[in-house]
Formats: C-alpha cells, sequence, structure tokens
C-alpha cells in the first residue's frame, strides 16, 4: 500500500472513521489497472488511490457504500467474466459484467473498516458494572458516564446508549439521548417506570417518534433477575440489532430531518444507472455522457456507448428491458 493510502488509513481508524480498502489482487488482460492497485473510499464516497477507469470505479464505490451501510464482511468482487483456464475458480465472488471495448477482468477485494460501535452507559449501577466487563467481548467500545450531561460526547449512528441511573437522572439522559441520531436507547427500569418517563418527555416537546425510539424495559426477555443476567439479556439484545439493523436507519432519518447534526460516519448514497448499451453500473451525478430518448434520461460510460444507442435506441431500449 503507497505511504500515503498508509497514512490515510492510520488517520481515519484514529478518528473513528469508517472506510473500505478495495485492492485488486488478479487480473485478465487487457486491464488498466494490476494486482497490488488500491483505493479507499470514504463514507462520503471520496476515494483516494485507484484502481481503473470508468468501467471500474462506479461498481466499486457503489459496493463499497453498500458495504458501510450494510455492515458486510470482506469479500471478492469480479469485473467481467472470463473462460480462462488461468482463471480463479471460485463460488464466492460477487460477479459484475465489464462490457467495456477494451474487455478484460479483475478481481478486487473488498475490505471494510468499521470502528467499533459504542455503547454509552449513563449511571452507576450494578448492571453497569456487568456490561462493562461483558460487552466488550462482543465487541463494543464501552463508553460509561456519571451524569446527564452528554454534550460532551460523540453520538453517532453506530452509538448504542443504555441509562441507568435508578431514577436520580434518567429524564434529562433521555430528553439528550432520544433527539440523538444513536440507533439505540434503552433504559433499565420498570415498565411503569417508564410509562412515566415518557410523559414527561412528552410534555418536555419531544416528538412521538423519538419517544418510541426508547426501549424500556432493556434488553430481551429471557426472565432475567441479577444485574448479570440482565446485562446479558441487555447485550443480547444490542447483538440482535447490530446484526438486523432494525430500526437503527429509520431513527437516524428521523434525527436528521429533526435537525440533528450529520456525523461522518453516515454513509452517502450513490444514485446509479445501468449503461443500456454494455451494461456498466454509471454513476449518475458524474456521467459524462449523456442521452435523452422518449422522455428517459440514458447515461453512459464512455462516448462509444453513447453514440451506439443514439444509432438505434430501440435495439438496446429492448434488450435492457428484459
Amino acid at each position: 500500500m503507497p505511504n500515503t493510502l498508509l497514512e490515510l488509513a492510520y488517520q481515519l481508524t484514529q478518528a473513528g472513521e469508517p472506510f473500505v480498502l478495495a485492492t485488486v489482487v488478479w487480473c485478465e488482460r487487457p486491464t488498466s489497472a494490476k494486482p497490488g492497485a488500491q483505493t479507499l473510499i470514504r463514507a462520503n464516497g471520496e476515494s483516494t488511490g485507484w484502481i481503473g477507469g470508468s468501467c471500474t470505479q462506479p461498481v466499486v464505490l457503489r459496493e463499497a457504500l453498500r458495504m458501510l451501510r450494510e455492515g458486510s464482511e470482506p469479500y471478492l468482487l469480479r469485473l467481467g467474466t472470463t473462460e480462462s483456464a488461468t482463471s480463479i475458480a471460485r463460488n464466492d465472488v460477487r460477479t459484475f459484467p465489464m462490457s467495456c471495448t477494451s474487455g478484460g477482468v479483475l478481481d478486487i477485494y473488498m475490505e471494510p473498516h468499521l470502528p467499533l460501535p459504542q455503547l454509552l452507559l449513563i449511571g452507576d449501577s450494578p448492571v453497569i458494572a456487568a456490561l462493562r466487563q461483558l460487552a466488550p467481548v462482543l465487541h463494543f467500545a464501552v463508553t460509561q458516564v456519571g451524569s446527564a450531561d452528554l454534550s460532551q460526547t460523540r453520538i453517532d449512528e453506530r452509538t448504542y446508549i443504555l441509562v441507568a441511573s435508578h431514577g436520580q437522572y434518567d429524564e434529562e439522559a433521555l430528553e439528550q439521548a432520544l433527539p440523538s441520531p444513536a440507533c439505540y436507547v434503552g433504559m433499565v427500569a420498570s415498565r411503569k417506570r417508564g410509562d412515566a418517563c415518557r410523559k414527561y418527555l412528552r410534555e418536555s416537546g419531544l416528538s412521538v417518534a423519538q419517544i418510541e425510539h426508547l426501549k424500556v424495559p432493556a434488553g430481551l426477555d429471557v426472565g432475567a433477575v441479577t444485574p448479570e443476567e440482565i446485562a446479558a439479556s441487555i447485550v443480547a439484545e444490542l447483538v440482535k440489532i447490530r446484526r438486523g439493523q432494525a430500526g437503527s436507519s429509520e431513527h437516524t432519518a428521523i434525527a436528521l430531518e429533526e435537525g440533528q447534526p450529520q456525523s461522518h460516519n453516515v454513509v452517502a448514497v450513490v444514485e446509479t444507472a445501468i449503461d443500456p448499451v454494455c451494461a456498466m453500473t454509471v454513476e449518475i451525478a458524474t456521467a459524462r455522457h449523456r442521452s435523452t430518448y422518449d422522455s428517459r434520461d440514458f447515461y453512459f460510460c464512455c462516448p462509444a456507448c453513447k453514440r451506439q444507442f443514439e444509432r438505434n435506441p430501440q435495439e438496446y431500449l429492448i434488450e435492457h428491458e428484459h
């Protein structure tokens, strides 16, 4: 990896910013990128490095952003198809067409680097103490706050918040936690206590959507009694949310619509189109070659595809629609 990419990867890791490192591991000529070529893609869609031109970059960018949104595991991406005897035959490869006139095939290792999700513990109790021991084993970065003041605490879409102050400052902490972009806000309390907190929050002006994000009592219903068992049920619930992402993106959207700051961990959404001639993925916002036919916009990876389409649009529309 070039020093500039190494330095950038280190800086982003230290800052807790997610990124994907894409590395060419095999190619079948002709290709402009060769094994060892790399690019680093950040959550905002910015890329550093180079692994190919207009046939490669849009697919790699789209796949990288998808991985960051979904928290995907590393995988091998193949651009193009080959029948060569030298090709690496694998069943676990995601394959996309690359029908540029130059031809060629690329295998690219897509490696996401995601910061550990943060578990923000508010309060001081036996359940909190048990969570401080158990959560790191399940790969959560744990932060404990001993007051209701969250102004100095970074909260983003990968933050899980648990309030367990046993009535000391539950309401004050929830007033700050629920409008945040945190993907989970739970409280260790009875349902009756939870209802009282919700009434307070409504009177404080929080929206219905924000209040509905509160989970009381926190944790899965496994019949937990001891602080350690309650902590285990809470961690199990967090793992379920982390793996299924249930409700997290919806709450993030609500938080952003209601004026909360957007962190660098929010993944950009790149709108793409399919080149009707070569079937390549084209990023709409940066597409240099466009054409309008029958009140529809079409986007192309190169001027040759655009010219070929405009000679006989119906031929490619029929193929594209089938």
